[in-house]
């Protein structure tokens, strides 16, 4: 019997609007520059989401379904490998931002659902604080980390 995989929860709080950020999350040139990927879609409930690479492959390494889109509150998609897009059956796991402004600040809370294991979990675990960083860092200076941070502890 496996061990149950919680959800992944991250909260990042940033100086921005709710429309600052439902824009930086959807729109494919900033989350290729925030995010080292473009999320490619055109956000309607149902529609493809795919995480394409930035390096002119145009390989989407990662694809999903909209399940919600509620500008500038809510965005949750479908985020599991692409091969798996079209298996029958096949349940993604979920990708979730909670958008909530508070004077004059944004919190940001992105939930993972629905991961496969507990070394996705993980995974996810690295990944999310550096995504979230780069976005914050974005949003707030208009430049990027000078690092990508997900590659801190490559050497």
């Amino acid at each position: 019997m496996s061990a149950a995989v919680p959800d992944y929860t991250c909260i990042s709080y940033l100086r921005a609007t709710p429309e600052q950020v439902w824009d930086a999350l959807t729109d494919a040139e900033a989350t290729a520059r925030f995010w080292g990927h473009s999320q490619v879609s055109d956000w309607q409930v149902g529609s493809r989401v795919d995480h394409v690479r930035i390096d002119g492959s145009g390989v989407a390494e990662v694809s999903g379904r909209v399940v919600e889109a509620d500008r500038p509150r809510r965005l949750s998609f479908g985020f599991d490998e692409t091969e798996n897009f079209d298996v029958a059956g096949f349940e993604p796991s979920v990708v979730t931002f909670d958008i909530e402004p508070g004077r004059g600040i944004v919190r940001l809370t992105v939930t993972h659902s629905a991961l496969a294991d507990l070394d996705a979990y993980r995974m996810v675990g690295q990944g999310w604080p550096a995504v979230l960083s780069n976005l914050k860092t974005l949003l707030e200076t208009g430049e990027v980390l000078p690092q990508d941070p997900w590659t801190f502890d490559a050497g």
